[in-house]
């Protein structure tokens, strides 16, 4: 499903991204983790072109993203992102948050996705909000309805970079609980994470990234029972004192 090979990318003389190598199958749920500043989001956004690669190049499917030619919109289309912002548009409702994409994008009739939006929202619990405002949800609802945005797209890859971050810890629970029935569809997801009792949980894959190289991989219980790496060791001790 999606291909990054050799991806380098550098802010100024910072060197954010060195030589990233991934593979991700179709179906695959691969949790990014890292000291913040490893390289995990601006690997999520140079996948979605939202950031230029400096060198390497990545495909999804068959398609190359790192082609200069390449039409961003359409490459776009197949892909949906959520980030630790909402990211929703405040002056519209939740149904038109949901629609809008849709209905602009890929032409389908208002009746049709206002359907697909509505069994959506039953889904996450928040079919009473269709016609509310963002700023009247909590935290968490918003970021509900922002998952829901992603897939109304029925995207190829889904992209979620630290989803629950911004997030009060009462709320984060009920956003994990959408992404699990998401893996649960078979969806194909890359996730940068912090919440790593979920990761080990959900995750097919995780993939521990230090100064923006990829230092270890491996299913979850190898990694966090046996880290090959010294480096992956130190991270998951840090992180278990913290807790």
């Amino acid at each position: 499903m999606l291909r990054v090979t050799g991806v380098r990318k550098t802010f100024s003389d910072h060197v954010v991204l060195d030589g990233i190598d991934l593979t991700v199958d179709r179906g695959e749920v691969v949790c990014l983790i890292g000291a913040s500043g490893s390289g995990k989001s601006t690997l999520l956004r140079c996948v979605d072109l939202l950031e230029l690669t400096d060198d390497g190049d990545i495909h999804l499917g068959d398609l190359e993203l790192t082609d200069p030619a390449i039409d961003e919109n359409a490459a776009r289309a197949r892909i949906g992102v959520v980030f630790q912002a909402y990211n929703l548009f405040p002056h519209l409702t939740v149904m038109q948050n949901l629609t809008i994409g849709p209905r602009r994008v890929k032409g389908v009739p208002k009746a049709q996705a206002e359907q697909r939006a509505l069994e959506l929202l039953r889904r996450v619990g928040l079919e009473a909000k269709a016609h509310a405002y963002p700023d009247s949800l909590s935290g968490g609802q918003q970021q509900r309805v922002a998952l829901v945005r992603a897939v109304a797209m029925d995207p190829e890859l889904l992209l979620l970079d630290e989803v629950t971050s911004a997030l009060d810890p009462l709320l984060v629970a009920e956003v994990l609980d959408v992404i699990r029935d998401l893996r649960h569809e078979g969806r194909t997801i890359v996730m940068a994470t912090h919440e790593m009792d979920f990761a080990r949980e959900c995750a097919d894959r995780i993939v521990f990234l230090a100064d923006g190289r990829i230092v270890e991989s491996g299913p979850p219980e190898q990694l966090f029972t046996a880290p090959r790496d010294p480096r992956t060791a130190a991270f998951l001790a840090r992180h278990s004192a913290a807790r």
